[in-house]
């Protein structure tokens, strides 16, 4: 796949050249009609300014990007904006910009909708994120996506954005939300015992080959849930890796039968008496 990334860095911002410029030269350039996967990276005081002139310049644009398959708006790493910093916005208008698009990923929350949501061809959505607000996990539910085979939220914690109970996440859970789902990933999350627990008997598992519950608050509790269920030795992989789990529920989930991962496992931090246990994805 043909992949071009664009990013302004901070001395390129300080000798006056902005992202708008960045794009300007991408589309002269004739091998962008070639482009299938593009990849937007930092833009000028991306904590400031929202993704939306992006978005409206390659709605605009459109028609100059006719192979684009994949987007990818928000590559950056803290040392450019930490993740909760990332201002974006309603990106729907980028999926009925490009009919062809197969994958749509996204990094940072802050202000980022995706209402509307409908597209015949995509295959796969990843949200990367300190929190997910139950607005975007509404516009998500609220979705037509009739081809859609992977989903991976990164829920968060409510410091970040998380507004949300399990009540809120179940229906992620019921089979038939989105019929040819094969990767489900419901991760970084500060209720993935409960998420364990709930999904544990839900038939979505039925259909799925990888359940990703890994980067979040995953302890023994949860970890009991999945064992006890005989669904999950219909997957194919189960991804628990960064976890709370104690090294004997390790040895027991690696015995399912299934690939698992289980690496990356963290150690709880007390204080003043309390239990404190922390997501991947925190800052």
């Amino acid at each position: 796949m043909i992949t071009r990334r664009l990013a302004l860095s901070y001395d390129e911002c300080e000798e006056g050249k902005n992202f708008l410029g960045l794009l300007e030269e991408f589309y002269s350039d004739p091998s962008s009609k070639d482009v299938e996967y593009l990849v937007i990276g930092p833009w000028e005081e991306t904590w400031e300014n929202s993704s939306k002139f992006i978005v409206d310049n390659l709605v605009e644009n459109k028609d100059k990007l006719p192979s684009i398959k994949g987007l990818f708006i928000g590559d950056m790493e803290s040392e450019d904006c930490e993740i909760s910093w990332i201002i974006q916005s309603d990106l729907s208008p980028l999926l009925r910009a490009f009919p062809n698009l197969e994958e749509l990923k996204i990094r940072g929350s802050s202000g980022l909708r995706l209402s509307d949501l409908q597209h015949d061809k995509l295959k796969t959505l990843i949200i990367e994120c300190g929190g997910l607000s139950t607005d975007v996990i509404d516009d998500i539910l609220e979705s037509k996506l009739p081809n859609l085979e992977h989903l991976e939220l990164y829920l968060g914690v409510e410091e970040y954005g998380f507004n949300g109970t399990i009540e809120d996440i179940k229906p992620f859970m019921k089979k038939g939300l989105f019929p040819k789902l094969k990767y489900l990933g419901l991760k970084d999350s500060e209720i993935q015992d409960e998420i364990a627990h709930e999904i544990a008997n839900s038939d979505i598992l039925d259909g799925l080959d990888t359940l990703d519950l890994s980067m979040g608050t995953l302890t023994d509790e949860g970890a009991e849930s999945l064992l006890k269920s005989n669904r999950i030795k219909n997957l194919k992989f189960l991804d628990l890796n960064y976890h709370y789990m104690s090294d004997d529920m390790m040895k027991k989930i690696k015995s399912l039968g299934i690939k698992v991962d289980v690496t990356d496992q963290q150690e709880e931090e007390e204080y003043d008496d309390e239990i404190y246990r922390y997501p991947a994805v925190t800052e």
